[in-house]
C-alpha cells in the first residue's frame, strides 16, 4: 500500500508512475485519496480541538467547585455536556472517512521502479540474458505428459477422478523426483545463508492482505468461508507475515528464509490456456524466498536474488533466460520483478519457472514491519520474494529435455537426491 504522505509530496511522480502500470483513472483515484486525507485532517482537528475544550471546561470545574462557584460550576458541566455530545458525530465522521480512505488506497498498485520497461503485454517484456544450451532432441522425442504415462511417473486421469483437473498424482519415480527437487532447492538455498522454515498452509484475512493477495486476487484464491481461512497461492505468504507488527532491530536485517509449500490456485480464466500436463495446476509444490531488508539494499539484494536463482538453473543443466518484465505485465504490488523462463524441447516454448521481485514498502506498509534506525526512528523495511523453484515446469522439462533411448538422464546434482542417476 502506497503512503499518503508520499503520495501527497510527489503526486507528479506518482501519477507518471502510475501510468507504466496503465492503472486506469489513476488521477481520479489519487485525487481522491488526496481530498479524503484533507478530510481526515480537518476531522481530526475538530476532535483535538472539541477534546481540549472538554479538557479545559473539566479542569474549570474542579477550581470553581473549590472556590464554593457551585453556580459556575454548573454551568461548565453543561458546556462539557455540549461538548462531549458534539464529538460523538465528529469521530463517526472521523472513522468513517479513514476507512474510506483505507479502501481508496488499497485500489492502488505499487509503482514500478525506474528500470522498469514500458509495455503493456509480456511481449513488451525485455530479455536480460540467457544461460545454457537447447538441446535438439531425437526423432520421435515426445512432451512430459506422454513420458509420465510411458515411466508411470504421474497419473492425471487419477488426480481428476479423486479431485478434478489440475490436481495430479505423482507416483513411482515420478513421486521421488519430486521430493527430490525439494529437498535439493531447500539445500541449495540453506547452504546460500537462508534460515528453513515450514508454515502454515491455510492463512487469514490479515496474512492474505498484509502480502497484496486481498484484495487484489481475491478470485484467483482457495477460500474456506467457515473459518475464514485461504489456502496459501505461495509460501511467500505465512513467510512474510512472520514479521507483521514487528520492529526489527537493524542489525537484524536483512532476514532471508526458505520454504516448501504446496501452492493453490484457482487460474481462474485460464481455461485452454496451456493447461495440459505439469504446465498449469490448482495445486503445485513450490520452494520459495523470501527477504527483509533496508530500504537503501533491496535493489542490490534483488540483483543477488536474481544471481541465486541462475545458479540454481545452471546446476540443473536446463536453457533459460531471465526477462525484466513491463509496467503493464508486473503484479499489483511489484516494483520491479525478473522472470525466469526454461525452454521446454518437446513443446517447444519458454515457461515460467520463477519470478523475483522486489515490493519496497509495499507489503511492509501494510503489515507495518518496521526497523528501528540509528537515530532511533522507525522505518518501515523493504520486502522481496522469488520462487526457487517452481517444480511442475522444472519436472516438464527435465523430462522433456533429457529423454533418451536409455531412458531420462537427469543432471548430475540430483543423483544424490533421487538415488541414481536416470529413469528407466
Amino acid at each position: 500500500m502506497l503512503q499518503v504522505q508520499f503520495i501527497r509530496q510527489n503526486k507528479e511522480l506518482v501519477l507518471e508512475r502510475l501510468a507504466v502500470k496503465h492503472f486506469a483513472d489513476a488521477a481520479a483515484v489519487v485525487d481522491e485519496v488526496l481530498a479524503l486525507d484533507d478530510q481526515r485532517k480537518k476531522l481530526t482537528l475538530d476532535y483535538d480541538e472539541t477534546q481540549a475544550k472538554v479538557n479545559s471546561a473539566s479542569k474549570e470545574i474542579g477550581k470553581l467547585m473549590a472556590s464554593g462557584d457551585k453556580s459556575g460550576a454548573e454551568s461548565r458541566k453543561q458546556e462539557v455536556a455540549a461538548f462531549k455530545q458534539a464529538l460523538g458525530p465528529i469521530d463517526e465522521q472521523l472513522r468513517a472517512t479513514e476507512k474510506l480512505l483505507h479502501d481508496t488506497l488499497v485500489r492502488l498498485p505499487n509503482l514500478p521502479g525506474a528500470d522498469v520497461p514500458k509495455g503493456r503485454t509480456a511481449e513488451d517484456n525485455v530479455e536480460v540474458r540467457r544461460g545454457g544450451d537447447i538441446p535438439t532432441l531425437a526423432a520421435g522425442a515426445v512432451p512430459h505428459w506422454d513420458l509420465a504415462k510411458k515411466y508411470d511417473l504421474i497419473d492425471f486421469e487419477l488426480g481428476n477422478k479423486v479431485t478434478g483437473s489440475g490436481f495430479p498424482f505423482y507416483k513411482n519415480k515420478g513421486a521421488r523426483l519430486q521430493r527430490a527437487l525439494i529437498s535439493y532447492f531447500l539445500d541449495f538455498n540453506t547452504s546460500n545463508g537462508y534460515t528453513e522454515f515450514l508454515p502454515p498452509f491455510l492463512v487469514n484475512e490479515a496474512s492474505a492482505y498484509g502480502t497484496g493477495q486481498l484484495p487484489d486476487k481475491e478470485g484467483q484464491m482457495y477460500y474456506m468461508p467457515e473459518d475464514n481461512f485461504y489456502l496459501i497461492p505461495t509460501s511467500e505468504v505465512p513467510l512474510t507475515n512472520v514479521f507483521r507488527d514487528e520492529i526489527l532491530k537493524e542489525s537484524e536485517l536483512p532476514v532471508k528464509i526458505t520454504a516448501y509449500s504446496p501452492c493453490f490456485r484457482r487460474e481462474a480464466g485460464s481455461y485452454g490456456k496451456d493447461v495440459r500436463g505439469l504446465n498449469r495446476l490448482h495445486q503445485f509444490e513450490k520452494v520459495e524466498l523470501v527477504q527483509i531488508v533496508h530500504p537503501d539494499k533491496s535493489y542490490d539484494t534483488l540483483q543477488e536474488m536474481v544471481a541465486h536463482v541462475e545458479k540454481l538453473l545452471q546446476s540443473l543443466q536446463l536453457p533459460y533466460r531471465i526477462l525484466n518484465l513491463c509496467g503493464g505485465d508486473m503484479s499489483f504490488g511489484s516494483a520491479q520483478t525478473f522472470d525466469f523462463e526454461v525452454w521446454s524441447a518437446a513443446q517447444e516454448k519458454w515457461l515460467e519457472v520463477s519470478s523475483v521481485s522486489n515490493f519496497e514498502t509495499f507489503q511492509t506498509n501494510r503489515m507495518k514491519v518496521r526497523f528501528k534506525d540509528e537515530n532511533g526512528k522507525n522505518q518501515l523495511v523493504h520486502s522481496l520474494n522469488g520462487s526457487s523453484l517452481a517444480c511442475p515446469r522444472i519436472m516438464a522439462t527435465l523430462l522433456e529435455n533429457n529423454q533418451s533411448a536409455d531412458g531420462i538422464l537427469l543432471p548430475e546434482v540430483l543423483h544424490k537426491y533421487f538415488g541414481g542417476d536416470r529413469i528407466a
